[in-house]
């Protein structure tokens, strides 16, 4: 839980830049906190974001792979996706991990809540832990086309996380976080 404090930043004008149905960017006139002028450029999601660590009875994990347009770069991930407004985010990470993996879920936890860059965004986000699981078809998106599913032990996806393969922030969280409750780290 986020400690209370007073707000230092005082916001003198805010004008919206952006906007489309995902993300919202507003830039704030503001005064900091040492009492100087400046502007603050604020990232709204629309979603929550959602990911799931999906965990087996013999130890292994499911990792997903796809080319990330904003980095240009390949990336092995947890299942993520988005929340609309008002979605359950379980309801959501049970839909997200179905249609990336095929994988279904008998038992959930939440794992951890996360805020994914709170210099820049408000985006926050539940990770979420995925157990006795049963195999069904994928029913990926177009923009997943691409998509491909690898399944292995969690401690070689904490170690592809401690080698820097796994970056995406939402992964690193989620599997640290069951490798901590689990004794592996």
């Amino acid at each position: 839980m986020a400690e209370k404090r007073a707000n230092p930043w005082t916001t003198l004008s805010g004008a919206e830049k952006y906007d489309n149905p995902w993300i919202n960017v507003t830039e704030y006139q503001v005064i900091n906190p040492g009492g100087g002028r400046g502007i603050y450029g604020k990232v709204h999601f629309k979603n929550i974001a959602i990911g799931v660590v999906a965990l087996d009875a013999e130890g292994y994990t499911w990792l997903v792979g796809q080319f990330r347009y904003t980095l240009e770069e390949f990336h092995w991930e947890i299942p993520e996706g988005g929340a609309p407004a008002g979605e359950d985010p379980l309801v959501a990470a049970q839909r997200e991990l179905r249609e990336e993996t095929g994988l279904i879920a008998r038992k959930w936890s939440l794992l951890v809540k996360v805020h994914t860059s709170n210099s820049v965004t408000d985006e926050g986000g539940f990770i979420f832990l995925a157990e006795e699981l049963e195999t069904g078809p994928r029913a990926l998106e177009e923009s997943e086309a691409d998509l491909q599913v690898r399944r292995l032990p969690l401690k070689e996806a904490v170690d592809m996380v401690m080698r820097s393969e796994i970056t995406d922030s939402m992964s690193m969280v989620g599997l640290l976080a069951l490798a901590r409750t689990k004794g592996l780290a």
